[in-house]
């Protein structure tokens, strides 16, 4: 049994100034049926905690540390920046040298604004698209989380199912009614929505690949159908790879799939750790963003000069050759084996992986292909997992309904523990 007795007592004091005891809703543990642990510090796969206790780590702050916690090369990219100041509110060569680099990785993207979260980025993105069309409504669908803004929280993924939410208070009626929900995997249902009120309609924004209702694949065809409905209609297509991206490859999901989005938004892994933000896409619709246009968005940290040192230097690790075959090796590794323990202890479990992403849906006999199915999945079932697995120093998400994350330090060693644990665990809830 680890002991936890000094993130007990963190989280009582947290709770007295932080409301809920966190700063993000998830991370409070509730639907795991634990409270947090307080992070001490992390390298390279492992984390450790206030407590003195080792993790391997699947969470990765939710995946922007795709290289890794510490890594040598990221830490002096920020310590040389620090060194000539942490913030200028003016112009600098690396925001440049960033967004040069996103342009040549990202086959959307002619030109990038960055920003400070992906919040930040999917919000922009909205007034952009409705500022350069002309219209209001916007379609998401359900599950997909793009951040807290108010026009994305209806039937949305991440902290907000995790909680059951449904919506938000707060939200006004007049604001959310301009955005429609329609079920992810199921073109039919956004052709019904765009024949009807398609000169409406200024953007469809989506995950290529969801991650926020768990990891849920697109069907064959799919994507490509959302492409050629949104181009028939003058509707701007938003892809959030705010996870995806730079995860699934450096051109992201666009690139693994062959679907080019009109605009992309970007986060987590080109801040290298720190936080930060893009959207970008075509010329066209990017010049309509003040200065040049007159779409008004704006951050006084914008490009701020460590995360864009952290940034360049996390891209230029992922452009190496082999990254992106071993992170999908390994990851293919880790769904083998939960899938091939689920079957040996006889637990309804359904794995869903791709490239370094994946998502173990407990009780669940076949394809999560929706929010709907995502959310009959076992949650409980999945808080014994959470548990099982803390307890045996492996830390994965705590929420059924996110996405297990595989880092270039994550050894074939560590994939290996990680599934010695799971066995045990496995075990157990058998």
């Amino acid at each position: 049994m680890m002991h936890k007795e000094i993130s007990a007592r963190y989280f009582e004091e947290a709770k007295k100034v932080i409301p809920g005891g966190v700063n993000s809703p998830v991370r409070a543990c509730q639907s795991v049926g634990c409270d947090p642990i307080f992070v001490e510090q992390g390298s390279g796969c492992y984390i450790e905690d206030v407590d003195g206790n080792s993790y391997i780590d699947y969470v990765c702050s939710w995946g922007p540390m795709i290289t890794g916690h510490c890594h040598p090369e990221i830490n002096a990219a920020v310590a040389a920046a620090l060194e000539s100041g942490t913030s200028f509110g003016i112009p600098t060569w690396h925001e440049v040298e960033l967004a040069q680099l996103i342009c040549e990785c990202v086959p959307s993207v002619d030109m990038v604004r960055l920003v400070n979260s992906g919040t930040e980025a999917t919000m922009s993105a909205i007034r952009l698209a409705r500022g350069y069309t002309g219209r209001d409504k916007i379609i998401k669908f359900d599950g997909c989380y793009h951040g807290h803004a108010d026009s994305f929280l209806v039937k949305a993924g991440s902290g907000v199912a995790t909680l059951g939410i449904p919506g938000s208070p707060g939200v006004p009626e007049e604001i959310v009614a301009n955005t429609i929900s329609v079920p992810f995997n199921d073109i039919d249902a956004l052709r019904d929505v765009v024949q009807r009120d398609g000169e409406n309609i200024a953007a469809v924004i989506m995950e290529p690949v969801p991650a926020n209702m768990g990891v849920v694949l697109p069907v064959e065809g799919y994507l490509e159908a959302v492409r050629e409905l949104t181009a028939s209609h003058d509707i701007v297509l938003i892809f959030d790879e705010v996870i995806t991206g730079f995860r699934l490859g450096l051109g992201g999901a666009q690139e693994f799939f062959g679907i080019t989005p009109d605009l992309t938004t970007m986060g987590k892994i080109i801040g290298g750790g720190l936080p930060v933000g893009a959207y970008g896409g075509k010329r066209e619709i990017m010049e309509q963003i003040a200065p040049a246009g007159p779409v008004y968005q704006a951050g006084t940290l914008s490009g701020n000069p460590l995360a864009t040192a952290a940034g360049i230097a996390a891209l230029e690790i992922l452009s190496r050759p082999g990254t992106y075959e071993s992170l999908e090796q390994k990851g293919n590794a880790l769904a083998s084996g939960y899938i091939e323990l689920a079957k040996k202890y006889g637990i309804e479990c359904q794995v869903q992986n791709i490239g370094s992403m994946l998502t173990a849906f407990f009780g669940q006999k076949g394809d999560v292909k929706n929010f709907a199915s995502a959310l009959t999945s076992n949650t409980d079932q999945y808080g014994r997992f959470f548990r099982g697995m803390l307890e045996n120093g492996v830390y994965v998400a705590p929420s059924q309904f996110e996405a297990a994350m595989v880092s270039i330090a994550h050894s074939w060693d560590d994939i290996d523990e990680t599934l010695e644990v799971a066995e045990s665990v496995f075990k157990s809830l058998a």
